[in-house]
């Protein structure tokens, strides 16, 4: 009843009115923030396995060792609230990292209805590579957390303990998480301007010097380690990606010039004419129009009466 009730709304031209959408965005809305709100409490309660993973990276003291240099740390909380914020701030974390497949759902179903074809198949095509892109990411800068943490912590001078906020570790983790996937969908970037037909493959490889520059600029910016191995392990995926955005869109302007020779033409670019001349036939012969009235008649004087030299027009 309910869903013919709604197609009874609809214009005839099939059109949903204001307040049916306003509606379906409530309806999707409330569906994305309860596994939002589903995740985070199965979060809260294996919040002390959570906080034990992501603090693994942190070479922590044994029970009868002392934190002195950069020998190893102490993971603590420094003011009363910390332990419940930062709980609640894990949990909540994690209620969106997981449960993204399903609000990134409902955003989707309620957008794609007014998309076309090739831009439904253009985003499928984004969203099926922007994931394991992320994840793969994300798993890299978890495999060098440990080596950060430790060039960080071996900076610490004799004397002086290492005591560290569980807080500031976990805020820490998911940054260096969080700029690992993000800069992974660089090239699934590029890629997708070179569909859309805003950036050619042959541009893109003409920026290769600076780019590569860039990125290893980047990764040793972002990584806070004083080695290159965080660098390296940043820069180095990047750039191989990079090649292989532009290797896929010289490829796809190839056959994008097989298809139509003046795909990669500028608006205000004109094309290419055939300036080659023409043989140019037998010239016909074209009778002169008679002007005057009297030639005009065909008749000998024309046809028109003439009194003294003049026309007899009265």
């Amino acid at each position: 009843m309910l869903k013919s009730a709604r197609k009874q709304e609809k214009d005839p031209e099939g059109r949903m009115p204001l307040v049916e959408h306003l509606r379906e965005l409530r309806n999707r809305m409330a569906k994305g923030l309860l596994a939002i709100a589903a995740v985070t409490i199965v979060a809260l309660v294996y919040s002390e396995e959570l906080m034990q993973f992501l603090t693994k990276s942190v070479p922590t003291c044994a029970p009868d060792v002392t934190s002195n240099g950069g020998n190893c740390a102490i993971v603590s909380f420094n003011t009363l609230m910390a332990p419940f914020s930062t709980t609640i701030q894990l949990s909540l974390t994690t209620g969106l990292v997981v449960a993204s497949p399903i609000w990134l759902y409902q955003l989707w179903a309620f957008v794609a209805p007014g998309l076309h074809k090739n831009e439904k198949k253009y985003t499928y095509a984004f969203v099926g590579a922007a994931v394991p892109l992320f994840a793969a990411g994300a798993y890299l800068a978890y495999l060098i957390l440990p080596i950060s943490v430790k060039v960080l912590i071996s900076l610490t001078p004799e004397g002086s303990a290492n005591i560290l906020s569980l807080g500031d570790v976990l805020d820490f983790t998911l940054r260096m998480v969080l700029v690992f996937g993000l800069a992974f969908e660089l090239p699934l970037v590029l890629v997708m301007l070179n569909l859309t037909g805003v950036l050619t493959g042959r541009r893109m490889a003409g920026w290769w010097r600076g780019v590569i520059m860039g990125v290893f600029v980047f990764g040793a910016v972002i990584t806070p380690t004083t080695d290159p191995v965080g660098m390296i392990a940043l820069a180095g995926p990047i750039t191989v990606l990079y090649f292989g955005a532009v290797g896929f869109s010289l490829l796809n302007d190839r056959r994008r010039r097989r298809n139509d020779p003046d795909a990669e033409l500028d608006d205000d670019e004109a094309s290419a004419l055939d300036l080659t001349p023409e043989t140019v036939g037998a010239v016909e012969s074209v009778s002169a129009p008679r002007a005057l009235p009297e030639q005009a008649s065909g008749e000998p004087g024309g046809g028109v009466r003439r009194l003294n030299g003049y026309d007899d027009i009265t």
